[in-house]
């Protein structure tokens, strides 16, 4: 297992399992759990077919530190920085972003959304997880396991949301999503179904292989399907997505 391959200078990923499997999530659930000296961490992931795996052994690893862990399923990237600062806890999320359906990763942050990066806990935690390895066993597990429990907030992260704006000086508005498979798919139709908009939304089902195209919005080849309908429809506006739905190109 090799760490330099999968921590980056803000996140850890790689490809699955062959840089990122449930060994290294688990291993770094356990160092997450030590480094965050919190009583509960909030864990989420995106709609790849390896999260579950990943995210469940991260989960696992908490867990033997005597950490409570509230599982928030399915959610987009930036629920679990809203997660973490309406509940003031650390959390993870397992999310590919943009990349292709091969890799998976997981961004931390501290109670209040603080970001965890390169100088700021990934070199501890990399360097705890190495120590633990270097020994040949195991991170030593806590007296009381820890306990999970799962919470949907995505309707509350989109009542925030809206919370930004003023819903009525809204115009009407017609607009097309390509939300390519991705997080978008869930978020959107939450978001916007109380704004006075007519919403279409391109490959909605949520699906990390990615059959329609990659959810990459930055490359023009995949923003071929929405330029299409936009003109095809004569919406106002085109909104394209990446897989984890904390970026969007109009």
């Amino acid at each position: 297992m090799s760490l330099d391959a999968v921590f980056k200078a803000y996140d850890i990923r790689g490809l699955v399992p062959e840089e990122l499997n449930a060994d290294v999530a688990r291993n770094v659930g356990a160092a997450f759990a030590r480094f965050a000296k919190a009583p509960c961490i909030l864990v989420g992931r995106d709609m790849r077919p390896s999260g579950v795996e990943l995210s469940g052994a991260f989960i696992e690893g908490a867990l033997d530190q005597g950490v409570d862990v509230i599982d928030l399923g399915l959610i987009p990237t930036d629920l679990l920085y809203f997660a973490s600062g309406k509940l003031d806890m650390p959390g993870a999320t397992f999310t590919g972003s943009h990349n292709p359906a091969q890799y998976n990763g997981i961004k931390l942050c501290l109670e209040g959304a603080k970001p965890v990066g390169e100088d700021t806990g990934l070199d501890a935690i990399k360097a705890d997880i190495a120590a633990t390895m270097q020994s040949g066993g195991g991170a030593v597990s806590a007296e009381r396991r820890g306990e999970a429990h799962a919470l949907d907030l995505l309707p509350d992260y989109a009542d925030h949301v809206r919370s930004f704006i003023d819903v009525n000086a809204i115009r009407p508005l017609k607009i097309v999503a390509d939300t390519a498979n991705g997080m978008g798919g869930l978020a959107l139709p939450q978001v916007m179904g109380a704004l006075p908009v007519t919403l279409e939304i391109l490959f909605e089902e949520l699906d990390g292989t990615f059959p329609n195209h990659p959810a990459d919005p930055i490359n023009p080849a995949n923003q071929v399907d929405l330029i299409a309908r936009v003109k095809e429809t004569g919406a106002d506006i085109g909104l394209a997505f990446d897989g984890d739905a904390d970026r969007v190109f109009l």
